[in-house]
């Protein structure tokens, strides 16, 4: 029998943030700990199929021991090649998204796993189809968003702003994550100011900060510490 798991969904304050690493992070902290997750990026933008060298899914199954061998393209509802907001990538080549074949997807991955691990595309006001922003997204699917967020200069408004944006919608997050992955670390320092200022302002405990990360397939263990405090209770 299958450990169940509220479903999660990965938002970010921007793009470009770290929200596809820290989907790697989750998916194999759960398959470590006897869960069945599976990995969903709704609508992939600029890679022009789900093999490409910029695919999310790509890159979670390349480093994912249990889904080596199996196909990222399952992941994957759309793709489309231009690297714009979701609405305007899907135009490009004359198509609209249909949230209604992403629900239905999502219903029916979990029959089957438990969590869906669902990666948004940008941040929360990115423009899904002419009608349904990101946000308006997380209600639909009934799952859990998890803040990724930039762990230097400029985290506190990004992350405070979606945070506020969340709970305007009755929204409450799971948990936040700085992701510190520049070429330059932020120092220690910054990094605290960051975490005190967002935690007194919001109310919301920051899991912690995942930095650089040499080998994707063997993380160190202070990555999954960070997860497992998202979900301590």
């Amino acid at each position: 029998m299958k450990r169940k798991m509220d479903d999660l969904y990965i938002v970010g304050t921007d793009t470009g943030v770290g929200k596809t690493v820290l989907s790697l992070l989750l998916m194999q902290f759960f398959y470590t700990r006897g869960f069945t997750p599976f990995y969903l990026k709704p609508a992939q933008t600029g890679c022009r199929n789900p093999y490409d060298t910029d695919s999310d899914a790509k890159f979670i199954y390349q480093h994912v021991n249990p889904l080596g061998r199996k196909d990222p393209a399952d992941s994957v509802i759309y793709c489309f090649k231009n690297p714009k907001a979701p609405y305007f990538a899907a135009r490009d080549e004359g198509k609209e998204i249909d949230f209604r074949i992403i629900q239905e997807t999502i219903n029916k991955k979990r029959l089957l796993y438990s969590p869906i691990v669902i990666e948004a595309a940008g941040g929360l006001f990115v423009p899904v189809n002419e009608k349904l922003l990101i946000i308006d997204t997380i209600r639909m699917t009934k799952a859990r968003p998890i803040i990724a967020s930039r762990a230097g200069l400029g985290t506190i408004n990004h992350t405070l702003l979606t945070i506020e944006a969340l709970k305007g919608r009755g929204i409450l997050p799971a948990g936040i994550v700085l992701i510190d992955s520049g070429e330059t670390s932020t120092p220690q320092d910054m990094i605290g100011e960051n975490i005190e200022a967002i935690e007194k302002v919001s109310g919301i405990k920051v899991a912690g900060v995942i930095g650089k990360i040499v080998d994707f397939s063997n993380p160190d263990r202070d990555c999954f510490q960070t997860i497992e405090r998202l979900f301590i209770r």
